[in-house]
């Protein structure tokens, strides 16, 4: 069969692309040296508000957080989209690297950032297949459930 492109697949999933958002502080929302692209946390945002705000194991379900991880992998790939310059420059996603908004005892954060790891596996196939960390946090900017850090290798 052909190969279907990163593209066709968020068609596939009917996920429209939104604009690339803009840094939030004196940061850029990502940068490319060499081969690798690293973007900036990226956060659950959908239409300009933080979609999924709270804690793990509190205000979110793990379900939420898995949507949350979601999204914040949708606003990523808008990213690397940007600085790629398309997304079938990108030979790799390298890594991801996950903070989760927890509460205390809360211990699912593999579970929540599936939502990221599998929506870069459905968009990009073999090339979605990455390294990650998923770590907790006590706070978050903008009480944010999630944020997702990119790592990804680019062709020329």
């Amino acid at each position: 069969g052909k190969n279907v492109t990163a593209e066709e697949k968020l068609k596939d999933l009917d996920i429209t692309l939104p604009p690339a958002p803009s840094a939030v502080a004196a940061y850029l929302p990502w940068i490319r040296t060499g081969s690798l692209i690293m973007t900036s946390g990226q956060l659950p945002w959908e239409n300009g508000n933080i979609k999924y705000a709270g804690k793990l194991g509190e205000e979110v379900s793990d379900r939420q957080g898995y949507e949350a991880a979601r999204l914040c992998a949708i606003n990523a790939i808008s990213q690397l989209n940007q600085a790629a310059g398309g997304l079938e420059k990108i030979c790799q996603i390298v890594r991801i690297e996950g903070h989760i908004h927890a509460a205390p005892g809360f211990r699912g954060h593999p579970q929540v950032l599936n939502g990221a790891s599998d929506l870069f596996n459905a968009v990009f196939g073999e090339r979605g297949r990455h390294t990650r960390t998923a770590l907790g946090t006590n706070e978050m900017p903008l009480d944010a459930a999630v944020q997702i850090s990119v790592f990804a290798e680019v062709a020329d």
